[in-house]
């Protein structure tokens, strides 16, 4: 992003601007600050949900066709509306599809625990909600 010869105060507003928005999770330390990316957010999310009993899998919803795609572990992430509030305060929004006989009370309750406990500890910021969309129901095989 710098050429040689310019300084990081070189900056101009905007960019600066624009790089800290990317960047929505903030901490604050004692030697500087730390910026935690939404995707990064929501791995975090994804991989935790994928390990809770009866879910199998994060979904994509396609607004245009109206389908729901289950992902694979790779793109976990996309399944997932990461938002950061001014209060840095973070919700989510899970799309997910369960095994088929889970009771989904249970199974998202379960998700939600273990989702808010598994983020808060990772990135030492606090979830203030968590939404669970069941897009579909598949057969374990």
């Amino acid at each position: 992003m710098f050429t040689d010869g310019q300084e990081k105060n070189a900056c101009p507003d905007i960019v600066r601007a624009n790089m800290e928005d990317s960047m929505k999770g903030k901490l604050n330390s004692e030697f500087g600050n730390i910026n935690i990316s939404e995707d990064v957010i929501a791995t975090i999310a994804g991989s935790s949900a994928v390990e809770c009993f009866g879910i199998v899998g994060m979904a994509s919803v396609s607004i245009k066709d109206g389908l729901v795609k289950l992902l694979k572990k790779d793109s976990l992430q996309k399944g997932i509306e990461v938002t950061v509030d001014e209060a840095n305060e973070i919700s989510l929004k899970m799309h997910i599809i369960v095994a088929y006989g889970v009771n989904i009370y249970a199974v998202c309750n379960n998700l939600i625990e273990n989702v808010k406990y598994q983020v808060e500890q990772h990135t030492g910021l606090k979830t203030c909600s968590i939404d669970v969309f069941v897009e579909g129901v598949r057969r374990i095989d």
